[in-house]
């Protein structure tokens, strides 16, 4: 079975490129030239570099004890969280804005949900002197005010989308009728593995830094560079893929991504897209959605902004139609406690979005043995003031 694009841009039923004839040119640019790109070695060494010197890879892989007594299994932290900008977003925008000067772009755009990549985007825009305009759902500025803060202060314009649900998919909507606007000299970086072909793929390339340093980093520990179970978050999956992405192809190795079920995944109000979705077209790919019988986009809800999103990119949705990767869903109040739980068992304060991976850990049984990898794909501080809140501190 492959589970990596093939020559068309597909996941077996799912990816493709579903764009505007407008977006064509720009699409195409970057179909036709990424991989020569990516693979040039003046690329590699500046993109590695970068993500040394200046974001602080590799990310430690922290063998959590005190979770590791609590569930009878080794369970291992991939930090994420220590990045430069707390997440693992930059990996990507490092790697997208070397592209986006190799293919003499001057302007870039994107869409932010729980701000992450937001920030990480105004931060390589600002390194490297290129204008940023940000896209962000009027609610998912209410709720991560102090990303918003982050981003202005680097320089970048924050744009609210006010339509719809005003959040994640609503930014992103206004982030491609810019990009329309604006084929010439604007890239558009794409913080997940959504959106048309090659996007999917060229984000998981980037991201795949987590796993390459996870499976050295376990082999020093544990002798053994295969771990038995890989769990990360999913909105878009950008997270999951680069924590997925070298443990693919062994089948050994179980990868389990977790969904936001928001207030329930029966309740109307969720994210949980594998468990409450359908096959369609989505941001320029064929994937699986939440919609309605006549193909309306349903609307998600998640306490997390960076989970707050109807559907899933196409490689995932090829991992969950193939049974390769087991989607499931962890409800709001089960992730603050987990968050919770996670910040006074170690002293590491997740993002919400991470604590749900963290809150899977509660539904499996172990036999003490087995090595367990946690994506902690962001840190906490975003998400205070929903701590906050609903801890009463």
């Amino acid at each position: 079975m492959n589970y990596f694009v093939d020559q068309s841009g597909y996941y077996g039923d799912f990816g493709g490129a579903y764009i505007p004839e407008m977006l064509y040119p720009n699409v195409e640019e970057l179909r036709q030239n990424y991989l020569n790109i990516i693979q040039e070695e003046s690329f590699k060494k500046e993109f590695h570099q970068l993500l040394k010197d200046y974001v602080g890879r590799p990310s430690p892989l922290y063998l959590a004890k005190r979770l590791s007594a609590r569930y009878n299994a080794n369970i291992f932290l991939k930090r994420e969280d220590l990045n430069h900008t707390g997440a693992h977003k930059i990996n990507n925008t490092i790697g997208q804005i070397l592209l986006a000067e190799r293919l003499g772009k001057k302007r870039i755009i994107a869409e932010t949900g729980a701000g992450q990549h937001g920030v990480a985007t105004a931060t390589v825009c600002a390194l490297r002197g290129l204008e940023c305009v940000v896209y962000m759902g009027e609610i998912d500025i209410q709720r991560q005010a102090p990303n918003v803060a982050r981003m202005k202060m680097l320089g970048a314009t924050v744009v609210p989308a006010t339509s719809g649900s005003k959040t994640l998919k609503d930014a992103t909507n206004e982030a491609m009728r810019d990009w329309v606007n604006n084929p010439i000299d604007t890239h558009y970086i794409i913080g997940s593995v959504v959106g048309p072909h090659p996007y999917p793929d060229m984000v998981a390339i980037f991201q795949s830094i987590i796993s390459q340093e996870t499976k050295k980093q376990l082999l020093e520990q544990t002798g053994n560079d295969q771990p038995d179970y890989v769990l990360a978050c999913v909105g878009g999956g950008s997270n999951a893929m680069g924590m997925f992405y070298h443990f693919i192809q062994d089948e050994k190795v179980k990868l389990i991504a977790v969904e936001a079920a928001g207030k329930g995944v029966n309740s109307g109000h969720s994210a949980a897209t594998t468990a409450l979705g359908k096959e369609g077209v989505l941001h320029g790919s064929r994937s699986i959605l939440m919609q309605t019988e006549d193909g309306q986009v349903v609307e998600p809800f998640s306490v997390s902004a960076g989970l707050d999103y109807p559907g899933i990119g196409p490689q995932h949705a090829h991992l969950f139609k193939t049974g390769r990767g087991t989607y499931v869903s962890i409800t709001d109040d089960e992730s603050l406690q987990a968050g919770l739980l996670c910040t006074q068992l170690e002293g590491i304060i997740p993002a919400i979005e991470s604590a749900h991976a963290l809150a899977y850990l509660e539904k499996m049984k172990f036999n003490g043995q087995e090595n367990v990898v946690v994506c902690l794909s962001g840190r906490g501080d975003k998400d205070m003031d929903t701590y906050m809140k609903y801890f009463g501190l």
